[in-house]
């Protein structure tokens, strides 16, 4: 399912108006609207808060919106444990996908790393995040066990506002 989509089904099964969600988040009814038609995405900010709102996991929340960055040739029985050190996530796995870019202020995150639906990394800008799918790629084409992630930034939540360290 598309985050637009989502966002939708969501939405209705919190019992709230694209008015209420859009008062809720300091939006525009007409945002929220292109939102859950695929039109545009929300801020990293107001991503935060939506999965707070609509008590979901960012991860659930955006978990279907993520373009796959594998070759094509990847089995699934080719794994790697990817280790994440600014968010303490572990995970093994065969593929990684990265999200679509966030808006989001100056010192906000534009992409977010994902390994089976699960949150992996922030990064700063759509080359570090290809550079990281990459190495994983190479890691898991030359049978490496491990790999840790080298460019992803390290942020904290500052007032609702992920912005990097």
């Amino acid at each position: 399912m598309s985050f637009g989509k989502n966002l939708q089904t969501l939405r209705r099964k919190n019992q709230l108006s694209q008015e209420g969600l859009a008062e809720m988040l300091g939006v525009s009814r007409q945002a929220v609207s292109k939102w859950e038609l695929g039109e545009g995405y929300p801020e990293v900010e107001k991503l935060l808060i939506l999965s707070k709102k609509l008590n979901v996991s960012l991860d659930s929340l955006l978990g279907a919106e993520n373009t796959p960055f594998v070759s094509e040739n990847s089995k699934p029985s080719d794994m790697i444990r990817i280790i994440s050190p600014n968010e303490g996530v572990i995970i093994s796995t065969s593929k990684v996908t990265r999200s679509q870019q966030f808006k989001g202020g100056k010192n906000s995150p534009k992409y977010a790393l994902y390994a089976q639906n699960t949150f992996l990394a922030w990064y700063r800008n759509l080359d570090d995040v290809t550079r990281e799918i990459t190495e994983i790629q190479n890691a898991l084409d030359a049978g490496a066990a491990s790999y840790t992630l080298q460019y992803s930034v390290k942020c904290r939540q500052n007032l609702l506002r992920t912005i990097e360290d």
